[in-house]
């Protein structure tokens, strides 16, 4: 038994890089973790870690074991999910990675409702704007926009994601309101960084689409940094409206080229492809969704109203 409680604490230790990382996420001292390693390449009589002063490497023996290691905790994860599916009650950590600035939104509110509700779930929440490796950091749930590129993963659709082009009011009043797609070439564009076509926006109406190539002084790859920049008329910005919806309400933003559409994207939910998606996954996904709306979410209340 004492092996098979080493399991959590040695992949840890590889997904963590470190003795000290581990510990700090085990709530437990450095010490302990690495005596729990000794033991087991004690009882393995293998050395599992190269230990350097800066950092840790797998052995070949070790490179063996963590692939196995991973692969019976992930079956414990999924008895452990079938019995609770049976109980119907949710309990245990949940680990989820979001986008920093909806996260920050619309999902850090929900929260404490969703805890008082589920009493026996704690929540261990990433906030990254970076597409991370669901399976390798250990995540329950991710949620994310746009094109899905990961295959390995299931996809739940949260709610619609849309997209506007705004400026301040005082940028326009100083450098002029765009007419037709193609003004916006003598404009200071702003970009975020982890859109796959930055400076390349298209916009649509009933005559087609158009393409246009623009540019600026500034990009950045965290959305309220972008909102920021905007707000304080820097120049037009490409924002969603989870992000932009309450400054072009209160008229703290305009939006630019209201005749034109930009593309859709799609908020969702995903997670590993799993037989049993363990309970308290499921009822968070659920919880979002409700709370959320799934046509159109409650943060375009009044927006592209005629």
């Amino acid at each position: 038994m004492d092996q098979i409680s080493a399991l959590p604490v040695f992949v840890m230790v590889v997904e963590h890089q470190g003795f000290a990382a581990a510990a700090r996420e085990l709530g437990v001292s450095k010490s302990a973790v690495s005596k729990r390693i000794t033991l087991l390449e004690e009882h393995l009589g293998a050395r599992l870690l190269n230990r350097s002063t800066r950092n840790i490497s797998l052995t070949e023996a070790g490179e063996l074991y963590y692939a196995r290691a991973v692969d019976a905790l992930e079956a414990a994860k999924e008895a452990e999910s079938a019995v609770a599916q049976m109980q119907g009650k949710p309990k245990g950590r949940l680990k989820i990675n979001v986008p920093m600035t909806f996260g920050r939104l619309h999902i850090a509110p929900l929260i404490p409702k969703f805890l008082k509700l589920n009493p026996e779930i704690s929540i261990d929440m990433i906030m990254d704007d970076r597409t991370i490796d669901l399976v390798d950091g250990g995540f329950d749930l991710a949620i994310r926009g746009g094109r899905l590129k990961d295959s390995s993963l299931i996809a739940r659709k949260i709610t619609p994601c849309f997209n506007v082009l705004a400026a301040s009011p005082q940028y326009l009043e100083e450098h002029g309101t765009p007419a037709t797609p193609q003004d916006l070439q003598n404009h200071n564009c702003l970009h975020y960084a982890y859109f796959s076509d930055q400076h390349e926006w298209t916009l649509e109406d009933p005559q087609g689409q158009v393409r246009v190539e623009t540019s600026g002084n500034y990009q950045v790859n965290n959305g309220d940094a972008l909102t920021t920049a905007v707000l304080g008329g820097c120049g037009i910005g490409r924002l969603t409206t989870f992000a932009a919806g309450e400054y072009l309400r209160s008229g703290a933003l305009t939006q630019v080229l209201p005749n034109y559409t930009l593309p859709t994207q799609t908020m969702y939910a995903v997670y590993p492809n799993r037989k049993y998606l363990p309970t308290k996954t499921r009822v968070f996904i659920n919880f979002i969704s409700e709370q959320i709306g799934s046509d159109r979410p409650y943060w375009d209340e009044g927006l592209f109203e005629k």
